[in-house]
């Protein structure tokens, strides 16, 4: 090898170890290594930067957009509370999770699939007080997993088998043929996630308020006529054990049922009485058929998905003290709307416009933007806040973006259009059907992920023109001696490695021909090698670098490097084993 080879070699492990080891965000490490990559020679910039223009990376960065639109108009709490459920566990939860992001990742690219599950998951976690930590990696366990039941779930499986047809001449692979082998991987996944996620997964849970105190809200909301809530039970509508926030009672027709019972359903125009934290407050506006009790929210000027939530403490000087909200004309006189109150602690009874306003209130109020410009500085409040990235979402549009997404869906699996190409076509629409705003659309893509994703295609294309990777694979199969199935072990082997350090599509094309050349001089069937290769370059367990799904929940669930490795290196060793156990079988040598 050359001083390149040699070069690039250090700049990985350094990489690596850096990740492993340090609190260094992994986008800076990236970048870092692939700059030294650049000043040294090694890449030229066009090369260095291709990452950045690569198809794959820019369709997570226009899906972010598609998912914005998803979040904001609260479909994604329509996907929680229709295909999730309320799990009674952590692994009743993950095998909710995993089975229908498996099945969709079957027929569909994986990273659209985890794309729209990732908010959805995090709100659902937060709903039934489950660790996210130990939700994430599994749902990019299963995606991956189920990406190689079919020829067209994954980007790689099509080009191992355009490889096939070109270079080999074989008539290439159905639709279904890899079911053979990717259904016992798949279940094989599965199973293990179920069986060693609790001790090999972290558990980390974010606090659920953040410097609030022991300040709790009073919130009043009303089940609207129509709504899916209606004629469900309290815990079937997963209103009984939300995190910081209990159902204190209900007013109906004038009725209060203290002490609602689990099993109680909830009819149209209920009066919902919760007490809790502001956050859990804020949250149950996202919930798809609730809305604020008070027609007043209605009156306000603009939609509400342009509004924002506020805290405001009410001064003595405040001409409405002493005063109910009705009384006050509050919404009149402010041109905002008091959502939730909270007093010194004290549940509070009642209506909140039949509430009658003391110093020292706060008081939780959706408004406009600009009212912390009107009354950030006035005497009428002691501190006004803006209760960050939280506003009432527009429940109206959650049809159109369902439809917008399905649409997405069914063009890029028809081949109509291409992943990105829909993409595209579905964030446009998202924004021009109001589902989602200019703004919003944005600050939507998590920049941290998309660049570690486009620096790694760098920093594969120097192992690749370095001869680096090329070296390490030959020399690896090199070990096999001339058996078939000891080949097979480490095709797999160096494969799986390759795809850890550099991209799966990376990791195939540098793999297939060094296993073409191996099957042809031990006179055996191709074929074996190339299913080894689907697979093994999809096993990306053992690194958040290795495939853009682990990429997407790294920062999602608050992972480390290490969280990665712990699971996924005996999860690929499993794989591994079910993989060439399996494939001879199959397809013999």
């Amino acid at each position: 090898m050359g001083w390149e080879a040699w070069l690039t070699l250090a700049v990985v492990m350094g990489c690596f170890a850096m990740m492993a080891f340090t609190w260094i965000s992994p986008d800076i490490i990236m970048s870092a290594g692939l700059t030294l990559l650049l000043v040294s020679g090694v890449l030229l910039p066009g090369e260095a930067l291709a990452g950045f223009s690569n198809q794959g990376m820019l369709t997570v960065a226009v899906l972010y957009v598609v998912v914005s639109g998803l979040t904001e108009t609260g479909a994604v709490g329509w996907i929680v509370q229709n295909m999730l459920g309320r799990p009674r566990g952590i692994r009743q939860a993950q095998a909710r999770l995993m089975t229908p992001a498996a099945i969709l990742s079957a027929f569909l690219n994986n990273t659209p699939v985890v794309a729209v599950f990732v908010p959805a998951v995090k709100v659902w976690a937060k709903r039934n007080n489950l660790s996210l930590s130990r939700l994430l990696i599994p749902l990019s366990y299963a995606s991956i997993a189920g990406g190689t039941c079919t020829l067209i779930g994954t980007s790689t499986n099509l080009v191992v088998n355009g490889l096939l047809v070109d270079q080999v001449g074989l008539p290439g692979l159905g639709m279904f043929d890899l079911a053979w082998i990717g259904l016992p991987v798949a279940i094989s996944v599965f199973l293990f996630v179920l069986i060693f996620s609790n001790r090999l997964l972290p558990d980390r849970k974010e606090p659920l308020v953040h410097g609030e105190g022991l300040r709790e809200y009073t919130a009043e909301m009303m089940v609207e006529e129509g709504s899916p809530l209606e004629g469900r039970s309290i815990e079937a509508a997963g209103l009984r054990c939300l995190p910081g926030l209990y159902l204190a009672e209900i007013d109906r027709n004038d009725t209060i049922l203290p002490a609602v019972e689990p099993h109680e359903k909830l009819q149209a125009n209920d009066r919902l009485i919760f007490v809790g934290a502001i956050e859990s407050v804020v949250d149950l506006h996202n919930i798809r058929g609730l809305v604020p009790a008070t027609n007043q929210v209605f009156k306000l000027e603009g939609d509400r998905k342009d509004r924002s939530f506020f805290e405001a403490v009410v001064s003595d000087s405040c001409p409405l003290t002493g005063k109910s909200v009705r009384e006050g004309q509050f919404r009149t006189r402010f041109h905002a709307v008091i959502i939730a109150l909270a007093r010194n602690g004290e549940r509070q009874h009642g209506k909140i416009g039949d509430m009658v306003l003391r110093t020292g209130d706060t008081l939780l109020l959706e408004a406009r933007p600009d009212f912390i410009d009107q009354q950030g500085r006035s005497r009428d409040f002691l501190l006004v806040s803006e209760v960050g990235g939280f506003h009432p979402p527009n429940h109206k549009g959650a049809p159109v973006a369902l439809a917008i997404t399905i649409g997405m869906v069914i063009l890029a699996a028809s081949g109509v259009l291409s992943m990105l190409e829909a993409a595209l076509v579905a964030a446009g629409l998202m924004i021009v059907s109001g589902c989602t705003s200019g703004q919003v659309a944005r600050q939507a893509p998590d920049w941290q992920v998309l660049v570690v994703i486009a620096t790694s295609f760098g920093v594969g294309a120097a192992l690749q023109k370095s001869g680096a990777a090329g070296v390490l694979a030959e020399g690896i199969i090199g070990l096999a001696g001339g058996s078939p199935w000891a080949t097979l072990v480490l095709v797999f082997t160096a494969t799986a490695l390759l795809t850890a350090i550099a991209t799966n599509n990376v990791a195939a094309l540098l793999a297939f021909p060094i296993a073409l050349s191996a099957a042809h001089h031990m006179n055996v069937d191709v074929m074996p090698f190339a299913i080894t290769i689907m697979v093994a370059a999809s096993a990306s367990f053992a690194t958040p670098i290795g495939y853009q799904t682990n990429l997407m929940v790294y920062n999602a669930g608050g992972y480390r490097f290490t969280d990665f490795v712990r699971i996924g290196l005996p999860l690929t060793l499993l794989v591994g084993l079910v993989t060439v156990g399996l494939v001879p079988l199959i397809w013999e040598f």
